[in-house]
């Protein structure tokens, strides 16, 4: 599909991919199956092998979905949205590839559930993140109630549902919401350097450590433990990993086909 709320930069293995919908980035429902488009091209793309989420502009990541947009939604256009809003973050989260979502400022609503979707969070120092949606009488539908808990627990992520009180930076990083948190002209360059930095590793050990990662994380111990075994047998089936090996043996830089 055409895109025009959305951009796209491939560059040396990683996809910036870039929200410039004014005046703050809003989930509309068209941006959110632009998002879903632009997930899965990349997705598909050999020559991806990395992804970095930012926003357009220097103060506003996402400020939310689009309010305007909801108020003449029924019921059952509500759901179709937030299972439209729920498969889109699923297919990042689910990406074998690495997503970095760079926060360039404020992540509210839509916005911090599409950040917790990625797999690393880079935050601007002075960025506010929060679920303010009880405010406008409703819930978080893009999956903030089940993401939010995960991150920083059932009291913390309580206490941010229900009253709709942001957050700032450092406190994301405390509660382990975010990686990193820099100065606004330091997060999108920092989330590049961590993305080129992966782009480079073994496409396929990204791809089984992913996959170890997102499926164990919903086992028992014994079950996931299973998981990464097979997953330690498969990567010994490539190329990638005799290549890995005997580069480190010979002292010399290692280059990945992803075979």
């Amino acid at each position: 599909m055409e895109l025009q709320f959305i951009t796209i930069d491939v560059n040396e293995g990683v996809a910036l991919v870039t929200l410039n919908h004014p005046p703050v980035n809003a989930l509309s429902p068209k941006v959110v199956d632009e998002l879903e488009a632009a997930f899965k091209t990349i997705e598909a793309d050999p020559q991806v092998r990395a992804v970095v989420l930012t926003g357009h502009g220097p103060k506003i990541f996402v400020a939310g979905a689009d309010i305007k947009a909801m108020m003449g939604m029924n019921s059952a256009q509500a759901e179709e949205l937030a299972l439209t809003g729920q498969a889109a973050l699923n297919r990042l989260q689910n990406m074998p590839k690495l997503s970095i979502c760079a926060l360039n400022g404020m992540a509210l609503g839509g916005g911090l559930e599409l950040a917790m979707a990625c797999d690393i969070r880079l935050c601007a120092e002075h960025a506010t993140l929060g679920q303010p949606e009880i405010n406008l009488g409703i819930i978080p539908g893009f999956g903030g109630t089940q993401r939010l808990t995960r991150f920083v627990g059932i009291a913390r992520a309580k206490e941010m549902l229900l009253t709709g009180d942001p957050i700032s930076a450092q406190t994301a990083l405390e509660w382990g919401l975010v990686n990193h948190v820099l100065p606004a002209d330091q997060v999108l360059p920092k989330a590049m350097e961590i993305a080129h930095k992966v782009a480079a590793k073994a496409p396929v050990a990204q791809q089984l450590i992913h996959d170890a990662v997102e499926r164990g994380i919903e086992m028992p111990l014994a079950n996931a433990l299973r998981v990464e075994a097979d997953n330690f047998r498969k990567v010994f089936e490539t190329e990638d990993k005799n290549e890995g090996i005997r580069a480190f043996i010979e002292k010399r830089v290692p280059h990945f086909q992803g075979k």
